[in-house]
């Protein structure tokens, strides 16, 4: 473990000295990777520094104590701190999500059940929103599909990080959070629609993907076929009245996206690139995974979308995770946004398990 802390000390000096580059930062794409790279090392590098002066002052106090019995309660002490200090770092070193870093695309699908389904769905976004907005981080509707009560058939929401999360530890992307988010959430309640008062089930599923750079994601224009439409919805200025949606076909992948959520064709081209970018993104990366069984069982099995994953039970005011057996009766604070023990339960599992394969 020493000399893999003190690789990773180096590669740190060397980023530092590379950031202070003015070139650099000429290349905006490459500063950001080495200026996210800098922002994952600085922890461990941090915790090392200080395990090594603790070390040394323990070391110092330990031979001092053969001399001076006084000694001794202080050598304990930094002992202590020192094996404290050591457990952070192999916590600190525990292999992490290369894309944790990653701002995130976040798609809220009605599922079976409905217009119930749908307002469930406009539930789940203000959630996420209200979420969002307790991390500090910021939101961007991309497009969405709103139904005659008010909910969503399908709704595409960017989420940005803008500082750090709220975990110790946790990298700046919403990724690192929210990637735990996929799968089919169901929701146990007396819909509006209905008149005799019974509990209905219903469920709409959630898709989370890491947000593409573009260098990262390379589109050939020529693989594209794109298409124009009218927009459709409830109405307002420019729906249904001019040709400003958009449908992007992604050929070689048959990935398709539509975008007509902006009154521009050129911003509905641009947020549907964003989406397509993410989902190209997302599609390499499960390629990579189906590849890697080993990494695979190393992770919270929380990548499979088509999965049950959450119970929203509103006559017990219940929340329930099935994949970590979480369960918790503040169902109205988690709507409004208080996931935290919720994410975090999933982050703790996450890690016990890489602990685990790591050893």
């Amino acid at each position: 473990m020493l000399e893999r802390l003190a690789d990773l000390a180096a590669e740190h000096a060397q980023l530092e000295r590379d950031l202070s580059d003015p070139a650099v930062h000429a290349d905006q794409d490459r500063a950001r990777a080495l200026g996210r790279r800098y922002s994952e090392l600085t922890p461990i590098v941090h915790a090392y520094s200080q395990w090594r002066s603790v070390s040394d002052d323990e070391a110092a106090a330990v031979e001092l104590a053969g001399e001076d019995p006084s000694f001794a309660a202080e050598a304990q002490q930094l002992g202590r701190s020192r094996e404290e200090l050591e457990q952070r770092l192999e916590h600190l070193l525990v292999p992490r999500d290369p894309l944790d870093s990653k701002d995130v695309i976040l798609e809220v699908k009605a599922g079976e059940g409905g217009d119930e389904s749908a307002l469930f769905a406009a539930d789940l976004l203000r959630m996420y929103l209200r979420y969002a907005e307790r991390q500090g981080w910021k939101t961007e509707i991309l497009d969405a599909t709103v139904t005659g009560l008010g909910g969503y058939k399908d709704v595409t929401v960017a989420v940005k990080a803008a500082g750090r999360g709220i975990l110790a530890g946790t990298p700046d992307g919403a990724w690192s959070l929210l990637k735990y988010e996929g799968g089919v959430h169901r929701v146990q309640r007396v819909p509006v629609t209905e008149s005799q008062g019974r509990i209905h089930t219903s469920a709409a599923g959630v898709l989370v993907m890491p947000e593409a750079d573009p260098v990262e994601v390379s589109i050939d224009p020529n693989d594209l076929r794109i298409d124009v439409f009218r927009s459709s919805g409830p109405g307002g200025q420019s729906v249904n009245t001019t040709d400003s949606a958009v449908r992007i076909t992604h050929l070689p992948s048959g990935i398709v996206v539509s975008c007509q959520n902006e009154k521009s064709q050129l911003q509905n081209k641009e947020a549907a690139l964003r989406i397509l970018r993410a989902r190209l993104l997302t599609a390499a990366q499960e390629q990579a995974d189906a590849l890697a069984s080993a990494e695979r069982r190393s992770q919270v099995s929380t990548v499979d979308r088509s999965q049950r994953v959450r119970t929203y039970n509103y006559p017990e005011n219940r929340i329930s995770d099935h994949r970590v057996g979480f369960k918790a009766y503040n169902l109205d604070q988690v709507l409004d946004g208080d996931l935290d023990a919720v994410i975090g339960a999933l982050v703790d599992a996450d890690r016990a398990d890489k602990m685990a394969a790591a050893r």
